[in-house]
């Protein structure tokens, strides 16, 4: 049966922004840094803004996709988000988090039940993630040089590894993925820090499926979909495993929820290489 025209055209559409947001990764600076080691990632801090906070915090569909996980990919991960509303990297106090029998002193297990924690080093990893804009503002692009290099070098002074987390553009203006992707990669690669590309699945989503809603109304913040997204895209990043068959959904459309697994995987694979596959 002949496809009728304009869901022809839609198709040639989404198939031409797909070549496009492909081509445009790949001409891009490529991360330097494409896993973090050897050593098994069981605590992190998400630093960062309403991006992160946004459907009941991204840490905690990072949680559960571990749990969700086949048997051999699970493992345990404690986690907090540390974020303040609208905020860029130069909002944040670093040092402060790190501080002792502070942040991570104490936490809540499935029952709800406090937890003390007895812990050598407070996190492995801190994610951080600076305003929507400020990596390629004219007048914020600098500060968020300054401070990935200054919170950076915070971070590992505590024993813990630097990872930034590559933000999404706005609904409406596309051509911000690729200034993102190019502004986080490098940023990464001058830090030797590892970059999580959640802005690229973005596109690569709105690219395969142009009907996926990933924004809530204001076009900048992040759906159920969108958070569940970026959250697969950080779980395949980290932990170098597939989220395909993973399966939590958080309450999503099971056809869904697998399409944004998918997606996440495709673009983790995509922006590292096979290195991607461990």
């Amino acid at each position: 049966m002949p496809i009728p025209t304009p869901w022809r055209h839609m198709a040639v559409a989404a198939a031409l922004l797909l070549a496009g947001t492909i081509a445009g990764a790949a001409a891009q600076t490529r991360p330097a840094v494409r896993d973090l080691g050897p050593e098994p990632v069981t605590s992190a801090i998400y630093i960062g803004n309403s991006f992160f906070y946004y459907n009941n915090s991204m840490h905690g569909h990072v949680t559960q996709l571990l749990r969700g996980a086949p048997p051999a990919d699970q493992r345990p991960l404690r986690s907090t988000s540390v974020t303040i509303s609208g905020s860029g990297l130069d909002w944040h106090d670093v040092s402060s988090y790190f501080r002792p029998n502070a942040i991570g002193a104490y936490s809540f297990d499935a029952n709800n039940n406090v937890v003390f924690n007895t812990i050598t080093r407070l996190f492995d990893v801190a994610i951080m993630m600076d305003c929507s804009q400020c990596p390629i503002h004219p007048r914020l692009g600098a500060v968020f040089t300054d401070y990935a290099r200054k919170h950076s070098d915070t971070v590992r002074s505590h024993g813990a590894r630097p990872v930034f987390f590559m933000s999404w553009a706005y609904a409406d203006m596309p051509e911000m993925t690729q200034q993102l992707a190019e502004a986080y990669t490098r940023a990464g690669n001058d830090n030797n820090a590892l970059v999580i590309p959640a802005g690229l699945a973005f596109a690569r989503a709105l690219a395969e499926r142009p009907g996926v809603s990933l924004y809530v109304a204001d076009k900048r913040h992040p759906s159920l979909e969108g958070t569940y997204l970026a959250a697969a895209t950080t779980y395949a990043t980290l932990f170098g495993r597939s989220p395909e068959e993973n399966r939590y959904a958080a309450g999503l459309d099971t056809e869904l929820a697998r399409f944004l697994r998918g997606v996440a995987w495709r673009t983790v694979q995509e922006y590292f290489g096979a290195s991607a596959s461990r």
